[in-house]
């Protein structure tokens, strides 16, 4: 029997970047910040290299960033969510500045800026090339811990929701020092980050299942978008898991990717060459591998000797694998990056079931699309997680009976089955005939061991893209390649999902 416990506030699942802003920004309300990890460990914001991209810059504005958000997105980012992010993120930088993130500064004193693939301007605040996440992350962890109103608990694994009759939230299910903990609340807020972890091949922490996405989805919440995966183009390829990253960056400041024979190939797949959008040096990249060409990342004329100082991770990554950046080309791959879908939420955080907020990479607002723009994840997880803070404090509906959604845990050998799975028939290039077989891999591992959060999860990515029959985005199927007319989002719950034959994506 699960022990109960009453929290006279709001319950913040997560402390990446989205969870740590949603804690602050809901002051003066009590906080009960949850996290399974040690602060700053098993969050993909730690993790993230490039910065936070916002029109600092004269020659910039935030109608040219929405506008490079929305031309990324393939037709289906939401057009006021993308204003609204290009408008807030300047005084997102400034705020993360001002509680100690030590960004790189121009002679000038002003933010220096990288420009990244798809963007119009040099828009990107960055710290030491390519440490942003870990800087900034190291400065909210140290304001959320000094502020009086938040209590944080790490080692505590989400299990479940606590839902009314109604469909309200009004709680969590944790496991906590080997027992189980449900506690009450006036409102959650899910900052659980990614499926990367769902797949074989992912540049973030394994530990990210979806399972705050699975819970969701088992509680009756809207599901947005699940089919659109990001695949990073340059994972090093160096047999790690998860693979290190070879932050864009390094093609903003000139490297190229060559094959085996040292030929340049980009061109060959995109006008814009090394600073194409993400989806499309993916596909390229994944193509020369496929085609037995191999391929690399030759950064030793654009950063060569300076790595270990302009970008100390990537340098690092290589080292350790037995690469020398500096006078050898990185071996790269693409990997599981970011997932453009989640639980469907407003600009507030609100999903569709009431107490019940997400943000960050869990959550979908319609800002990403079908791809999401370089360096706009960390600038939603500050901007939207601070609104979903605030709106989650506002909360005053009292839940009435409480009852636990739980699902079980999927063993590690069955996780591993499923990677593999994930990796091979809902990757960078997909089919019907490959997506049916996943299913059937979820299918059966559910049969075997029960409808865990991971394997729900998995299902809305795999049924989303075999729902989707065009290509569109991060989503490229091989037997409709073609990109349809008609641009709608996804939007499904579980009941939808598990009606045969049932389609809620554009054709």
């Amino acid at each position: 029997m699960a022990e109960r416990v009453r929290h006279e506030g709001v319950v913040v699942v997560g402390a990446g970047l989205a969870g740590l802003s949603a804690a602050l920004a809901a002051a003066p309300a009590r906080v009960l910040l949850l996290s399974e990890a040690p602060l700053n460990q098993g969050c993909s914001s730690a993790w993230a290299q490039g910065g936070l991209a916002a029109a600092l810059s004269a020659d910039d504005t935030p109608d040219l960033h929405a506008a490079d958000t929305i031309a990324a997105g393939a037709g289906l980012v939401v057009p006021e969510v993308a204003r609204l992010l290009a408008a807030e993120g300047p005084a997102a930088v400034r705020r993360l500045a001002d509680l100690g993130a030590p960004f790189d500064r121009t002679a000038d004193g002003d933010f220096a800026q990288s420009l990244e693939a798809a963007h119009s301007r040099a828009r990107v605040a960055r710290v030491k090339g390519d440490q942003a996440g870990r800087a900034i992350m190291d400065a909210v962890t140290v304001a959320v811990l000094a502020a009086a109103h938040v209590e944080v608990r790490t080692g505590a694994k989400l299990t479940g929701l606590l839902q009314d009759a109604a469909g309200r939230i009004g709680g969590v299910v944790v496991r906590m020092g080997g027992r189980s903990v449900e506690i009450v609340a006036r409102a959650v807020v899910l900052a659980t980050g990614g499926v990367g972890g769902l797949y074989k091949v992912t540049t973030t922490p394994a530990e990210l299942l979806g399972e705050g996405l699975g819970l969701a989805a088992l509680a009756g919440a809207t599901i947005a978008d699940p089919e659109f995966v990001q695949f990073h183009p340059t994972a090093i390829d160096i047999g790690r898991d998860p693979a290190p990253l070879a932050t864009e960056a390094l093609r903003g400041e000139g490297a190229v990717l060559v094959n085996a024979d040292g030929e340049r190939f980009m061109a060959r797949y995109h006008p814009d060459a090394e600073l194409a959008p993400r989806d499309v040096v993916a596909r390229a990249i994944h193509a020369e591998l496929a085609a037995g060409r191999g391929a690399f990342l030759d950064a030793r004329d654009a950063v060569g000797a300076h790595f270990p100082a302009e970008f100390p991770a990537v340098f690092a990554a290589c080292m350790g694998g037995g690469v020398d950046p500096r006078v050898q080309p990185i071996p790269v791959a693409p990997a599981c990056h970011y997932h453009m879908g989640g639980i469907a939420t407003d600009t507030d955080g609100r999903t569709s079931l009431p107490g019940l907020y997400a943000a960050g990479e869990c959550a979908s607002t319609g800002l990403h699309g079908a791809n999401r723009l370089a360096s706009n994840s960390l600038l939603e997880a500050a901007v939207l997680g601070a609104r979903a803070g605030r709106a989650a404090a506002a909360e005053t509906a009292e839940a009435r009976p409480l009852f636990a959604v739980t699902a079980p845990e999927l063993p590690a050998d069955d996780l591993q089955l499923l990677r593999g799975a994930m990796s091979r028939d809902a990757g960078v290039v997909r089919d019907a005939e490959g997506l049916s077989r996943l299913l059937g891999v979820i299918d059966a591992l559910e049969a075997r061991r029960g409808r865990s959060a991971a394997l729900v999860a998995a299902r809305f990515v795999a049924q989303g893209a075999l729902a989707r029959r065009e290509s569109r985005g991060g989503h490229f199927r091989k037997d409709f390649p073609a990109t349809g007319t008609d641009a709608r989002r996804s939007m499904a719950t579980l009941a939808d999902v598990d009606r045969p034959g049932v389609r809620y994506a554009a054709e």
